[in-house]
């Protein structure tokens, strides 16, 4: 006997194998839908897994999961980042994240799409830095926080900016495993260190 999981895998796995060769957008949603009508939203997500990194899939899929689960930090992030892939615009993600990270404080991907999608560079940073706070082991916030500091400092000649990116990426380099990330982030902090703003 099939079980619901495995029938909702068979089907959005033919749905793509279609939409591969026929490149047809149209049948492919009307697919999904059907499954996410007749599936368990767990079901739906585990069927949906191996093709999270396809907007076309994931987002259509998601947006069933997030109307039957609405308070799923994990989901909302899922179909955040889904809708950023497809280029559906930052305010869509923007309040996805933020329910998540009202859902759950701690789901760190909710938090870097609520930094990601701030448009202004100077509250980005803020955003990054708030991020790299609540997060100290998140090297990826720290680093997104160091490069957004480099470019403020570039675009505003902002030395307080200029300071922050220095200091993120030494931290960074203290951090460093591998001869090739100790050189690059040598070469970046040599860099900044030779800006005159």
């Amino acid at each position: 006997m099939t079980t619901p999981t495995a029938h909702a895998r068979a089907e959005i796995a033919a749905a793509v194998d279609a939409y591969r060769v026929d490149a047809n957008i149209a049948r492919l949603l009307e697919r999904i839908d059907q499954a996410a009508r007749t599936t368990d939203p767990d079901a739906l997500a585990v069927a949906v897994e191996p093709f999270r990194a396809m907007p076309e899939v994931a987002g259509p899929a998601y947006e069933h999961i997030v109307a039957a689960k609405p308070d799923d930090a994990r989901a909302l992030v899922i179909l955040a980042n889904a809708y950023w892939l497809a280029g559906r615009g930052p305010e869509q993600v923007a309040e996805l994240a933020s329910r998540a990270i009202a859902a759950d404080p701690t789901h760190r991907g909710a938090w870097h799409l609520w930094a990601l999608t701030e448009s202004d560079l100077r509250a980005r940073v803020s955003r990054w830095r708030q991020v790299a706070e609540r997060f100290p082991d998140d090297q990826l916030a720290r680093a997104n926080l160091a490069d957004n500091a480099a470019s403020l400092a570039s675009t505003d000649h902002d030395r307080e900016a200029l300071d922050l990116a220095i200091e993120t990426y030494s931290q960074l380099r203290a951090l460093a495993q591998r001869d090739d990330e100790r050189q690059a982030l040598d070469r970046a902090i040599e860099t900044l260190g030779g800006w005159k703003l």
